[in-house]
């Protein structure tokens, strides 16, 4: 998720490499876990599916259907509380992350709470997984917004997605990209091109990334599903709630309450594969 922080010539949106982008977002995740959930731990819970900051939960959004006996893949997992709520639930759940202080948080958060589902350290472009493996994937703001090659890591959770699997993600909305990263009013004032998909980018006094997190449009995402062979159930664009008056970040009431912060994509990998237009039954 997009973070506020005070512009200077070290913060912009500009190209870096595949390489670059890895590196820099293991070691931010590794090197930031400990204040990420000092700061939004408690929001999150230990055993609980929080989606997105505006506080939609998957046991009341039930995107992910009946998850009794299902097999289950969190890509991106943090400190995977999903992933143990989904277990509590009656799933079989494998949770995987490239940040080893992420999972540090997820198995001690394991140890306190009682729910234990396997972790496993991995990189979303390459999964450490056989084809047709899990029921169900999904992931609430992990991986996707942080690869340079998001395109791919969708061919590869349809890889290990059964036939009639369905895939769920949550990440920044888009349209929030026009804006500064910014809760108040600054932030109300469109200041970049929607369609400038360079990545906003954090580097050191060397000029070394930091910090990469990557934008797509609406259309980008739809078509990099379908390209996938995924089809797009449904798309989710969660309102601020009424009594939510909780900051994360460049999320507030202020914004929240004028446009949408969080986008939800449902998909699904057909259970049959489509036929091309010359194939006779």
């Amino acid at each position: 998720m997009a973070r506020v922080i005070d512009e200077d010539e070290r913060v912009g949106r500009h190209p870096v490499t595949d390489a670059q982008t890895r590196r820099a977002n293991r070691r931010w995740w590794d090197l930031d876990a400990d204040n990420y959930q000092a700061e939004h731990g408690e929001f999150l819970g230990d055993v609980d599916f929080v989606w997105c900051p505006e506080g939609l939960r998957e046991a009341d959004a039930r995107l992910l259907g009946d998850v009794a006996g299902r097999r289950i893949l969190e890509v991106g997992c943090g400190a995977a509380a999903a992933a143990r709520w989904l277990a509590t639930q009656g799933a079989q759940v494998v949770a995987f992350d490239l940040s080893a202080g992420m999972l540090r948080h997820a198995a001690h958060a394991a140890d306190t709470s009682g729910v234990r589902v396997p972790l496993v350290q991995a990189d979303a472009l390459a999964l450490p997984f056989p084809d047709r493996s899990f029921d169900i994937a999904c992931t609430a703001f992990g991986a996707i917004p942080f690869v340079d090659d998001s395109a791919a890591a969708m061919r590869e959770v349809h890889r290990v997605l059964r036939p009639g699997g369905r895939w769920v993600f949550s990440v920044t909305h888009p349209m929030r990209w026009i804006f500064l990263d910014d809760p108040g009013e600054r932030g109300l004032v469109a200041v970049h091109s929607y369609f400038d998909r360079s990545p906003y980018v954090e580097q050191d006094e060397a000029g070394v990334p930091t910090y990469v997190e990557q934008h797509r449009t609406l259309g980008d995402r739809v078509r990099e599903l379908v390209a996938a062979g995924f089809v797009l159930r449904d798309l989710i664009e969660p309102e601020w709630p009424e009594d939510h008056e909780q900051l994360w970040g460049q999320w507030s009431p202020l914004r929240g309450r004028l446009f949408p912060g969080t986008a939800i994509y449902v998909a699904a990998k057909p259970a049959q594969p489509e036929r091309s237009p010359g194939h006779r039954a």
